[in-house]
């Protein structure tokens, strides 16, 4: 009882984390990072992602020790940031993530404890820390995904990877810290079973879920946040106390559809109906004309589902964090009204 207990006030401490008000630098509005040229983006480095395999074949505590071994340091960095925007709300919280999130990895559903212990032991990190980092998703992101198709029905699939916003601003290279941390551990991976391709996949080093993959000829997927009462703190707390011991981590059942399923029409099934810890949106695409959708998930079933065949502008869906059957939220506008407002 004590270690559900602390699970539940860790969740609020990560919880105030993410609501709390963060110091911009002044004058916010009037900086822009084109004009002094710092921190800018370069196309020239996008294919320098470094790629791994990940072989399935392999027993789960042999999976990801090149992976970690390479990025055992930035992994330490991340988290590191984590606990230091936990402390001042939470002051034990590296002794509890050690203690609470250590347990709960003992419970977890296999071949995930196995890889996630295995990563702790080759980073020297404790196990707590990487299992609350492989959690993260649950918790909080927010994203966007489109799929498009041209006028022959060729699919375009595509989303931007929104993790770290509002987790700690940084006022000179004004940016989110732990979007700066995430940034230095991305990875491309070829997951192998049986000597083979299975599927591909762009990762977090030492992260051992999916939130966006493709698999040759068969299907993509990208996964974005879903807001709701019940959400992913609810979902974990109902797994702690045993009340939902069949749900899916969202990541999980993500790369469970990759390592299962072999067509679009079998992956959406899958997604749809799968038991969840947390909702979410999945966006799925196929290999042929109008084959994509957006699965809106609640924790036991979809809510909603849009189908690209369906939709009104004729050739794409695009989706971030509120349903489809929402009125759009027009930021520019209120954006735009709050200046005029000072």
């Amino acid at each position: 009882m004590l270690q559900k207990v602390s699970i539940c006030v860790l969740l609020v401490a990560i919880g105030c984390t993410l609501a709390k008000h963060v110091e911009l630098p002044a004058p916010y509005t009037d900086h822009c990072i084109l004009d002094d040229k710092t921190n800018l983006y370069d196309p020239s480095k996008q294919f320098d992602i470094q790629w791994f395999d990940i072989n399935l074949d392999l027993p789960p505590s042999e999976r990801w020790k090149q992976v970690a071994g390479a990025y055992k340091v930035q992994i330490k960095e991340l988290i590191g940031v984590l606990i230091e925007l936990i402390s001042p709300i939470f002051p034990n919280a590296v002794d509890w993530a050690d203690d609470v999130f250590g347990e709960m990895a003992l419970k977890l559903p296999q071949p995930y404890r196995d890889e996630i212990m295995s990563i702790s032991q080759v980073t020297g990190i404790p196990l707590g820390q990487i299992t609350m980092y492989n959690i993260f998703y649950e918790i909080f992101t927010v994203c966007t995904s489109i799929i498009a198709q041209d006028k022959d029905g060729h699919l375009t699939h595509a989303r931007n990877l929104d993790f770290g916003l509002f987790l700690g601003w940084d006022p000179v290279a004004h940016e989110w810290q732990i979007s700066q941390k995430l940034r230095k551990i991305i990875i491309n991976v070829n997951w192998i079973k049986n000597g083979k391709l299975l599927f591909k996949s762009n990762n977090f080093a030492g992260y051992v879920g999916i939130y966006n993959g493709l698999k040759p000829g068969a299907f993509s997927l990208t996964a974005n946040e879903r807001y709701q009462l019940e959400g992913g703190y609810y979902g974990m707390l109902k797994w702690a106390f045993g009340l939902e011991a069949d749900g899916k981590w969202m990541s999980w059942l993500a790369r469970e559809t990759f390592e299962l399923k072999n067509s679009y029409l079998d992956a959406k099934e899958h997604l749809m109906n799968t038991p969840m810890l947390s909702p979410v949106y999945f966006i799925l695409g196929g290999v042929n004309k109008n084959e994509g959708c957006i699965i809106t998930r609640s924790l036991n079933g979809t809510a909603l589902l849009t189908e690209l065949a369906d939709a009104k502008n004729g050739w794409y869906l695009l989706q971030t964090n509120y349903d489809q059957d929402q009125q759009v939220i027009n930021l520019k506008f209120e954006f735009s009204a709050l200046r005029d407002l000072k």
